[in-house]
């Protein structure tokens, strides 16, 4: 991993010592507890399940009451943290290039009738068709990504989604924060390869491919398999007449009737994949109309050029008859070489449900009962800056593994091997939090009365209602 200039010469321990110092600076209000319940959540001996138990480990010494106090009213300088995880060193491509993942997760809360700015969340089932739609709070995370397979990556931020968001506007926004905050801390300079921003199905790459054009990124995204787009049109005849044609011969992804001779095919044998042929056609765009995210962009409708990428391997791990993978990349004329960058690149993009992974499931992140989204929004941070903490530990941590497990070569840790070691590394670092004040605990409310101020209940959807078409809006307006 590269270094920043004031890491030049700084060891592991030095790096992760100036990182909880600066994080301890970044709590505005009970930060002592903040910074006891991050080291609480690194340091216990079993995955978080719920929000209390963490008060009883040893590195946490205030009561319970102190930690729901410090999760429900504490503060944290989101802006000068997001700052500090992005001067952190970040993993590379072979080339030098940044690679970062854009997806949601959502924090589920079906029965937080309480609990305002609640989504309906989509979430897969066991079954085929299984898919349910469970009210939550869905976060949009941002991470680097490693060029290997490996369940590391670097999280540089997330942003939860309100009743009023438009998903693709606030993602634009964010990779917008992002790569400003990259360029800032000195990761990215004149000169350097553009940073791929890599999004799954559920994004719209053309439209995230417009809002970015002015920033030095590409952008790489999922398509489903029933998208139709267009070729340039072709040179003008002499002498024709009528209006110019804007759009060009369709290409139907489902119909291989109207797909021509790809201008670029590669064939790579891999170990886990088998054989996996890459064909991609250049300067395909969809056709936009005045509807839905268009339907308030002024003037002409731009046409948005790429390169669609069809991959098709031999079989993936459970699954002997694969569906191709159809790939869209605002990058034109791209060579073989990139064509198998960017599907390369778009396979690592699985290493972030490692990450969300290991949040639910071993950190504890959507275990608390927490009923404001203030609240999440700071135990969402906090579970960000534990993540980076092991991430700077990572060269740090002894392999103290089970009986029952393999030995992990050198620099091959996973996050949670790396978390069972961190007591011992935390007990070498830099530790801010002071030692607590005696006190007493409030009075409460009196045994045997009743609550005369019960919490209002909200309800789960979108508040804003956005007209479809121009037609829809005219009638409305009349």
């Amino acid at each position: 991993m590269d270094s920043l200039p004031e890491d030049a010469g700084a060891g592991p321990a030095a790096v992760l010592s100036r990182f909880r110092r600066e994080f301890h600076a970044c709590l505005t209000a009970r930060a002592d507890e903040l910074s006891e319940l991050a080291d609480a959540v690194l340091c216990a001996g079993s995955p978080v399940r719920n929000l209390a138990g963490l008060s009883l480990a040893l590195e946490h010494r205030r009561g319970h009451g102190a930690l729901y106090d410090a999760v429900n009213h504490g503060r944290i300088d989101i802006a000068r943290l997001r700052r500090s995880v992005a001067g952190l060193p970040l993993p590379r491509a072979a080339d030098g290039r940044l690679m970062l993942a854009v997806d949601v997760s959502n924090w589920l809360r079906p029965g937080a009738v309480t609990s305002p700015e609640r989504l309906f969340c989509h979430v897969y089932g066991r079954g085929k068709g299984q898919a349910q739609m469970i009210p939550g709070w869905p976060y949009s995370v941002i991470a680097a990504l490693e060029p290997g397979r490996t369940s590391w990556t670097a999280v540089l931020g997330a942003v939860r989604l309100g009743p009023d968001d438009d998903e693709a506007e606030v993602t634009a926004a964010q990779v917008r924060d992002v790569i400003a905050r990259l360029i800032e801390a000195g990761h990215w300079s004149e000169g350097d390869p553009p940073v791929l921003v890599i999004f799954d199905a559920g994004y719209d790459p053309m439209r995230l491919a417009y809002r970015l054009a002015d920033l030095p990124v590409e952008v790489l995204g999922r398509l489903r398999s029933d998208r139709v787009l267009h070729f340039p049109v072709p040179p003008r005849q002499p002498g024709a007449q009528g209006r110019p044609r804007r759009h060009g011969r369709e290409f139907a992804l489902a119909d291989p009737a109207t797909w021509p001779g790809p201008a670029v095919t590669t064939t790579t044998v891999t170990s886990r994949y088998g054989t996996a042929v890459a064909q991609a056609w250049d300067r395909l765009h969809p056709r936009l109309t005045h509807r839905s995210a268009w339907l308030d962009h002024g003037g002409g409708l731009p046409v948005i050029e790429g390169t669609l990428i069809r991959l098709q391997v031999d079989h993936l791990p459970g699954d002997r008859n694969p569906k191709p993978v159809w790939l869209w990349c605002s990058v034109t004329g791209a060579p073989p070489a990139d064509v198998d960058r960017l599907w390369q690149a778009f396979l690592r993009r699985f290493d972030l449900e490692h990450t969300f992974r290991l949040f639910k499931q071993v950190l504890g992140w959507t275990a608390p009962k927490i009923r404001d989204p203030e609240a999440a929004d700071r135990w969402t941070w906090l579970i960000i800056t534990c993540h980076a903490q092991l991430r700077l530990a990572r060269p740090l941590a002894a392999d103290l593994r089970h009986p029952w497990e393999r030995p992990a070569p050198p620099g091959r840790l996973t996050p949670a091997r790396v978390r069972r070691g961190f007591r011992n590394i935390r007990a070498k670092a830099a530790q801010p939090a002071s030692a607590p004040k005696p006190g007493k605990p409030g009075p409460g409310r009196p045994p045997g009365s009743k609550n005369r101020r019960p919490a209002p209940r909200h309800d789960v959807g979108k508040t804003t209602k956005r007209e479809p078409t121009l037609k829809a809006r005219r009638e409305r307006a009349d």
